[in-house]
């Protein structure tokens, strides 16, 4: 049933529902508070200034009204709570004066002004407070569509005879003790007392989440039984082509180049993450994997989100493999059609080993002969449709998807359920840890000047913008006036670049290869610099407004630099949060950064960018709700394993996953 069955629900209330994602009954009763407001009698007594307060009580006098810059007004009174006068100040309000008559029962919400006893109210209501406390539910709203409205649309539909569809098993719900659902979702919305709200909510979470974990398991589980495609590989050649290399592996390189010589050799497809710190050798690794599957007789792609960091593979991948006959090709969009039309041609007869590429590599006219290796470079960076894609244009091709973006363990179990996973903890040998410090604004002068010391030993120094979002006007006007504060402070020594993401694909190439070429000194620049270019003489970066950033993507920019032997610096500028970045200026450790941030911010935005296609949840958290998520593992793995889904009371676990995964 679509939301206009609903008694006052008309074309103009549906069309502000949708703007919200609603359109049916059950879109809407599944549309959960994401806060509640308690509503209860503050106590004057216990309350600190500045405090919230909630109080009642009766109209004194009738209120006085102030109106000033035109449109703004400011009404006050006083309010006896019977044991006290308060002085209530609200405003933009005056249109309630009229209802405000003496002795009129009044509810106001607001900020307490202790030595001024007064209130400056945010909300004003009727009547007076239940003896009771009273939850009320919070949603999400919209232009339009207030929290309340919401709430009085759903009131309506859950006096209507809804139904549910039920997901959680019998056994677990008399396991945990659980609330039947259809009673969870009248609770949620309209709970009595917080021990009804806080049993719904656990019903509700471990239902989604249990059925997230049953993707995911079920996912990994066919994905393991999934015939890849078995490789006869010497294993001697692998070691020479390892010892022939002009460093020496570190101990989780190994354990990971071993990790990927069993998937390619084993019956079973692989997919697996490799993930790691910005420069702890994952594209050597990659590369070790390109050439077993080159002595298997196959083609490889290689597929990275940016024009530059493609082309920068392909030298790379050019002079690691200088001594061997192995055909490399680059395409990306701007590969000159001539050039192009020869490359497809190779590809298609079997003449190029290894091509690197944007996503060009999955251009429809795009075809391989024998394409059995796909790896894709920071793969959070592309979306689902983009991986699906490259990988469906081999036959079951095995899967290595890179990183940078370190998640713990324990959080990629889960993140990454479907893929097996492969870490590189330590650096390489000879790689200096980049030093971090955390300055104030007040400090500039001693920034200016240790940017100075850098720059006159030859060095280059990357400038970060505060603002994140580059949709934003705002963010262009702050990074253009960044650059000018640069060129005051260097512009007559120094050259000084300009990258952001409104300029041209040509532009921002043109830009860097300026920076990585030494003909720019100082880059300011936005996120845009996050994703892996090699610029092994810059040494420094300062990021202004630090806070403005998780800890995941400031390390990731830190990242930026420490390319080389030469000892590299980060400053983070912020006068907020700086306890919260403190924990960048005592570890480089990549994993020990994204826990904290996993424990600050949760998995939404891991890597500073949201992906379509990432998990999104209705009512659960990854952080909040971890310990409810690991019973929902086990659980869902149990489920599986005993085929419980086979169960008739079980079909509607079943009918939600065997659409895309063979159980059987």
């Amino acid at each position: 049933m679509n939301i206009d069955c609903i008694k006052g629900v008309g074309p103009t209330i549906v069309k502000k529902f949708e703007k919200i994602g609603i359109k049916t009954i059950n879109d809407l009763i599944c549309y959960y508070p994401f806060r509640y407001d308690i509503i209860k009698r503050s106590n004057l007594e216990e309350l600190e200034n500045d405090d919230k307060i909630i109080i009642d009580g009766l109209v004194e006098n009738n209120p006085s009204v102030f109106y000033f810059n035109r449109k703004m007004d400011k009404m006050s009174f006083r309010l006896n709570t019977g044991k006290n006068i308060l002085n209530v100040v609200i405003f933009n309000r005056s249109f309630l004066k009229q209802s405000l008559k003496i002795s009129t029962k009044v509810i106001v919400i607001g900020k307490y002004d202790k030595m001024h006893n007064t209130v400056t109210a945010s909300e004003i209501r009727f009547g007076l407070i239940p003896s009771e406390p009273k939850i009320e539910p919070v949603y999400h709203s919209t232009n339009g569509l207030s929290s309340k409205q919401i709430f009085s649309v759903i009131e309506k539909a859950l006096n209507l005879d809804f139904s549910v569809i039920d997901y959680i098993p019998k056994n677990l719900y008399e396991k945990y003790k659980l609330l039947n659902k259809k009673d969870c979702i009248k609770l949620i919305h309209n709970p009595k007392t917080l021990k009804q709200l806080s049993l719904a909510q656990n019903t509700l979470k471990y239902e989604e989440l249990f059925l997230f974990m049953i993707k995911m398991n079920s996912l990994k589980l066919s994905k393991k039984n999934k015939i890849g495609i078995k490789r006869n590989i010497d294993k001697k050649l692998v070691e020479e082509f390892i010892n022939s290399l002009d460093f020496e592996l570190t101990h989780d390189q190994i354990k990971c180049v071993d990790d990927i010589y069993n998937d390619l050799t084993s019956i079973n497809r692989m997919n697996r993450l490799l993930q790691g710190d910005v420069g702890s050798g994952k594209t050597i690794v990659s590369f070790i994997a390109l050439y077993m599957n080159y002595l298997s007789g196959m083609q490889s792609a290689l597929m990275a989100p940016t024009e530059i960091l493609a082309i920068q593979h392909y030298n790379n991948m050019k002079n690691v493999f200088k001594n061997y006959d192995i055909k490399i090709a680059v395409l990306t969009g701007k590969t000159k059609s001539k050039e192009k039309k020869e490359i497809l041609s190779k590809l298609k007869d079997g003449d190029i080993d290894i091509l690197v590429g944007t996503h060009a590599l999955i251009s429809e006219n795009v075809v391989y002969n024998n394409l059995s290796l796909v790896i894709t470079d920071e793969q959070h960076r592309f979306g689902v449709n983009q991986r699906g894609n490259l990988k469906n244009k081999g036959i079951t091709p095995d899967i290595l998807y890179m990183s940078a973006t370190p998640i713990p363990r324990t959080y990629a179990l889960t993140i990454y359920g479907d893929m097996d996973i492969s870490s590189i903890h330590t650096m390489p040998n000879g790689r200096k840890e980049v030093i971090t410090y955390l300055k104030k604004n007040s400090e500039m002068l001693d920034v200016l000047n240790r940017m100075n010391e850098e720059l006159k030993q030859g060095h280059q120094i990357y400038v970060i913008a505060p603002l994140i979002e580059e949709s934003e006007k705002i963010d262009l006007e702050n990074i253009k006036a960044l650059e000018e504060k640069m060129n005051m402070a260097f512009g007559k020594l120094y050259k000084v670049g300009l990258l952001h993401g409104k300029m041209t694909n040509n532009e921002k190439d043109n830009v860097m290869n300026d920076f990585k070429d030494n003909k720019v000194n100082i880059l300011v620049s936005t996120t845009v610099v996050e994703v892996g270019v090699d610029v092994k003489n810059a040494t420094m970066i300062v990021i202004f407004d630090a806070f403005r950033f998780g800890l995941s993507q400031l390390h990731q920019l830190r990242g930026r630099v420490g390319r080389n032997d030469l000892q590299s610096y980060c400053i983070l500028i912020s006068s907020k949060e700086t306890k919260r970045l403190e924990v960048l200026t005592k570890t480089n450790d990549g994993f020990k950064v994204s826990e904290e941030d996993f424990k600050l911010r949760g998995s939404g935005d891991l890597f500073g960018v949201r992906q379509s296609g990432d998990m999104s949840f209705s009512i659960s958290n990854i952080k909040n709700d971890f310990n409810i998520l690991l019973k929902a593992k086990e659980d869902s793995l149990e489920f599986i394993k005993n085929k419980e889904y086979m169960k008739p009371e079980n079909s509607n676990v079943k009918s939600i996953i065997e659409s895309s995964i063979n159980l059987d």
